[in-house]
């Protein structure tokens, strides 16, 4: 059995000009299994967390530069590394902006590939057939190549694999129609050729997948014709390479189907020992012109999962940690998985469900598979599918859990969704502790929860989800806002935020108690309008100091969680127009309160693990303004609030206006370089001008 679950787009992928490929260089894993390298033939490296759907760093080459092979990471020195224009190593950190300014070594020979496992140094294969380790080369980056292959050899596909804290390069070769696959070991350092089988009318393989089972390789290769052929080698080989070319044994593992088009390319990666994911050949029982994303069960020769992709497949399909990446059309999906164990039945689709009547319900939940449980949860009551959702979590690998919770959260938001009596709150706050959610795995879970008035599952989701849309970051906010405090007061929530809002409401401002300024705010209403004689000093506009806090404390609570959430201006700005001016005013006024308590340091004086910090709470700010600020001007409620925030931003830029006078004497105290010979005792004048 195999299922395909419900796929989003990474990023956006433009074809190359002149070709029929799309300008992805490659997909390589990042630092760990929510971080993906993309290279694409634009001439940028961008690693994107999966999960977010978002980039978290991107480097471009200078124009004219080419980059020859995809970027990898390498995992023990955590660091990129990647080739330009043949010849050119460059390596580079997490933190470097400049990608001409990090390192680079210029080798002796043309390079093909970068290959990294995890947990191991990165191997650099030549043109030639040489293979070096990328520390040794660049400690000797012009050092000579020996030219492995014949003048008229060319690497078609390469590969590295990793067992037992052993590597093996894999490379594969043509010359003069004849195909010879190349096995580069090392310790003892050996390389032994093979040449594939041929016969009339077949063609090279388009498609190479490699993994290791045991102690032997597992190399899955595919033809044109729709032949899959799998052939295994030993990890570890006796054999010295001194014997010659030798015949590469294959068995035919999978027959796909071509239809009438004729084919031009296809990718096949295996998922595991009996599955393998397909693209570029047709689904068996669809329409012409339709292109798949195709799972197969090798060891039944039977469909087992697809899926229609919009726009044009390309011959590219890459897997890391039970997710595909496809690119088709003009993007570059990411399409989750999950294999589970074969079993001819289940491979037919004929798999029985085994009748739960007349056993005991404890045995049912210890047997209980996903499939089954996912059944329980159509019919069963509230209370025996929460019961069963929590066995369910306890019991399961974090392996195989890590896929079925999307599953489980889909099916529950379902039910929930159609049958008005049934909310199992339990089963879903104990689904996001597994943290194997996320927004884009379950959509409607948050919409749900808003729907319900669940407020402890928004919370939860909130601090959860990195992934959440602006519209509905904008959608639960408005909800937040509407309900009024006396219902929000009794919503059970996260104690340590409700804590944080209490103290915060609570808390005197230092700068009070001393009768001075604080990180250089000063009180609006004392900054334009009051001289500097004691008495006035004190005579303050009574509603400039309300420090009271407009809402109560579980709904400041809960707008905290939205001001942390990740967003995009230019997406959230036209759905915070949908807040009406009343909300906005109370939004605007909360804020106000959070940053006349931030700018005093009364944040400070208390411990919680979740709070916004002062920039997101001016961002917010900006935005709303921005968002109403027509609404806002002309709002007779508005007036004073808009006067109050204009005070803080004075006020603001009056310090900012301050520390530019003395910032030329800063950077002399910055670039002044003190004396090495101090002795016991020394005095440094600085001339400040």
């Amino acid at each position: 059995m195999a299922t395909l679950y419900e796929g989003y787009t990474l990023c956006g992928v433009g074809p190359v000009q002149n070709s029929s490929n799309i300008g992805i260089l490659g997909v390589e894993q990042g630092g760990d299994i929510d971080h993906v390298l993309v290279t694409d033939t634009s001439r940028s490296i961008t690693v994107y967390k999966v999960s977010d759907q978002k980039p978290t760093g991107s480097w471009s080459v200078k124009q004219g530069q080419i980059i020859s092979c995809p970027a990898v990471f390498n995992t023990q020195s955590q660091e990129y590394v990647v080739v330009t224009d043949d010849r050119v190593v460059r390596v580079w950190k997490e933190d470097d902006v400049n990608l001409e300014k990090a390192f680079k070594a210029t080798v002796s020979a043309d390079v093909l590939k970068v290959l990294s496992a995890t947990d191991s140094e990165p191997v650099v294969l030549f043109c030639c057939g040489a293979v070096r380790f990328l520390d040794s080369l660049l400690a000797s980056p012009q050092q000579p190549m020996e030219d492995v292959l014949t003048e008229d050899e060319i690497i078609r596909w390469s590969t590295i694999v990793k067992a037992e804290h052993q590597l093996v390069i894999l490379f594969s070769t043509e010359q003069r129609g004849e195909h010879c696959l190349y096995v580069q070991r090392f310790n003892p350092n050996t390389l032994v050729k093979h040449r594939f089988e041929t016969e009339p009318g077949l063609s090279a393989p388009i498609s190479f997948s490699a993994t290791c089972r045991g102690s032997n390789i597992h190399l899955l290769y595919l033809y044109l014709n729709g032949s899959v052929y799998e052939s295994v080698l030993p990890f570890r080989s006796s054999s010295t390479g001194a014997e010659g070319v030798q015949a590469l044994s294959r068995s035919l593992c999978l027959s796909l189907p071509l239809g009438e088009e004729k084919l031009m390319s296809g990718a096949a990666v295996v998922l595991d020992e009996a599955h393998v994911a397909v693209v570029g050949f047709p689904h068996p029982s669809a329409g012409a012109c339709k292109d798949y994303l195709c799972i197969w069960n090798t060891h039944f020769q039977t469909l087992q999962a697809s899926k229609e992709m919009a726009g044009r497949i390309y011959s590219q399909l890459w897997c890391y940690s039970g997710k595909l990446y496809v690119p088709h059309g003009k993007m570059l999906s990411v399409i989750p998985f999950d294999c589970q164990k074969s079993s001819l039945a289940a491979a037919m689709g004929k798999q029985k469900q085994t009748s739960q009547s007349g056993k005991d319900f404890s045995n049912i939940k210890s047997a209980l598979t996903v499939d089954q449980l996912i059944q329980h949860i159509k019919t069963s009551a509230v209370e025996d599918v929460q019961a069963e959702v929590g066995e369910f979590i306890r019991r399961t690998p974090q392996a195989d859990l890590q896929l079925a919770a999307g599953r489980v959260a889909l099916e529950l938001v379902s039910r929930s969704q159609t049958d008005a009596n049934f909310y199992p709150q339990c089963a879903f706050l104990l689904l996001l502790e597994t943290r194997y959610l996320c927004y884009s795995v379950c959509p409607e879970l948050l919409s749900l929860a808003m729907v319900k008035k669940d407020f402890h599952l928004c919370q939860i989701a909130f601090q959860i989800f990195s992934d959440i849309p602006e519209a509905v970051t904008c959608a639960c906010l408005k909800t937040i806002l509407s309900t009024p405090d006396l219902e929000m007061e009794t919503v059970n929530l996260d104690m340590d935020s409700v804590i944080f809002m209490k103290e915060l409401t609570q808390a005197h401002s230092r700068s009070d108690e001393e009768g001075g300024q604080l990180n250089g705010f000063c009180h609006p209403a004392l900054e334009s309008d009051v001289s500097d004689t004691p008495s006035n000093k004190l005579q303050r506009d009574p509603f400039a100091l309300d420090m009271s806090c407009p809402v109560g404390l579980h709904k400041g609570a809960l707008l905290n969680e939205v001001l942390q959430t990740a967003y995009s201006d230019r997406s959230l700005l036209p759905h915070l127009k949908d807040l009406t001016v009343p909300q906005v005013i109370v939004f605007l006024q909360y804020l106000r309160f959070l940053y006349l308590k931030y700018s005093h340091d009364a944040h400070k004086q208390i411990r919680a693990l979740r709070t916004p910090s002062i920039s997101q709470i001016i961002d917010w700010v900006c935005l709303l303004l921005d968002a109403h600020f027509t609404v806002l001007a002309v709002a007779p409620e508005a007036k004073r609030l808009v006067f109050d925030l204009h005070k803080f931003v004075r006020s603001q830029v009056k310090l900012y206006a301050e520390l530019g006078k003395i910032e030329g004497s800063l950077q002399v105290l910055k670039s002044s370089k003190q004396s090495e010979d101090f002795g016991m005792y020394a005095i440094q004048v600085i001339e400040l001008f």
